[in-house]
């Protein structure tokens, strides 16, 4: 695997464990702030800190064109805007187990999104892959409650998560067009803070002065830990993911995010792991080597190595 492609991998790696672990800590935070408050507390702190490094340590990289800004404002819509939306709303309705399997898809969305728009072209086992590891999310969650059995409410809310799926995959094709510009660090950055600003009115109709005033400790520490371990870093880790590999590569590795939970989960909620959780684990990780594994080098016309779009 090309040295670029590896550091890609472990940077996308990194979110994945980094966004499981903020799977953990929001349950223990909306026991005490409201979702649409949490997310606003969470990017708005995270956009803020990322804002304030580049100001300190590299402040040429806050320069963007005008021209870009409705761009940036797009993306931070996407996904930090109207994907915690539609991701709350949705965990209001149906059980978290159903919630993450649908979230599960998102691989999928993105190979279709990218194959439309010609950004890449998978090869079979790639295809496999994406299969493989929603396979392994669905034994892992298979023995929480995940039930089968769907009322009109957990369909509306199974909507809603599959939508949040398709936000992230619109987010994976549609970044690399302001990363061919700015470093990803600064897209993250202008992305996260426009993206909350929008959000920032539904949030202060659902109380948000009043919950701040409120704040305990615990719950401060465990903002700071969603915004800037969960937010900045996380976010930017996988936005500078899409700088080495496809959309469809990085995005395979959000499912990680429910095996990274439930590890947390047993660690400190106190919860489970069985032999179906390892089974799951190791279709996940299967999963993620048949899409990111590299193509073998073919010789061209000349003897030079060529790659088809998509396995970089």
């Amino acid at each position: 695997m090309r040295s670029a492609a590896l550091v890609g991998n472990g940077a996308a790696l990194s979110a994945a464990v980094l966004f499981g672990a903020s799977v953990v800590a929001t349950r223990i935070a909306v026991r005490e702030i409201p979702p649409l408050s949490l997310a606003v507390l969470r990017f708005g702190a995270g956009g803020a800190l990322l804002l304030l490094c580049l100001l300190a340590v590299a402040p040429g990289l806050l320069r963007v064109a005008w021209r870009d800004v409705p761009f940036l404002l797009l993306l931070g819509a996407i996904l930090f805007s109207v994907f915690p939306l539609t991701f709350n709303a949705g965990l209001q309705l149906t059980p978290a187990s159903r919630g993450a399997l649908m979230l599960a898809t998102m691989p999928l969305w993105s190979a279709v999104l990218a194959h439309a728009t010609r950004r890449e072209r998978l090869r079979v086992r790639q295809v496999g892959g994406i299969v493989l590891t929603f396979v392994g999310v669905g034994i892992v969650l298979a023995e929480q409650d995940l039930t089968w059995e769907a009322t009109g409410r957990m369909l509306a809310g199974d909507g809603l998560m599959l939508l949040t799926a398709v936000c992230g995959a619109v987010y994976s094709v549609l970044a690399p067009r302001a990363l061919s510009r700015y470093r990803a660090v600064t897209v993250t950055a202008y992305a996260m803070v426009l993206g909350t600003l929008l959000l920032l009115p539904a949030a202060i109709g659902e109380g948000l002065l009043g919950i701040v005033a409120r704040l305990d400790e615990t719950a401060i520490v465990l903002v700071l830990f969603l915004g800037i371990v969960g937010g900045a870093l996380g976010y930017s880790l996988i936005t500078f993911a899409l700088t080495r590999l496809t959309p469809t590569q990085v995005v395979v590795y959000i499912n990680f995010n429910p095996i990274v939970a439930a590890v947390f989960a047993a660690i400190l909620l106190d919860e489970r792991l069985t032999e179906a959780f390892v089974a799951g684990l190791g279709a996940v990780i299967g999963g993620v080597l048949l899409v990111n594994w590299p193509a073998r080098r073919a010789p061209g016309p000349e003897g030079l190595a060529v790659f088809p779009v998509g396995d970089a």
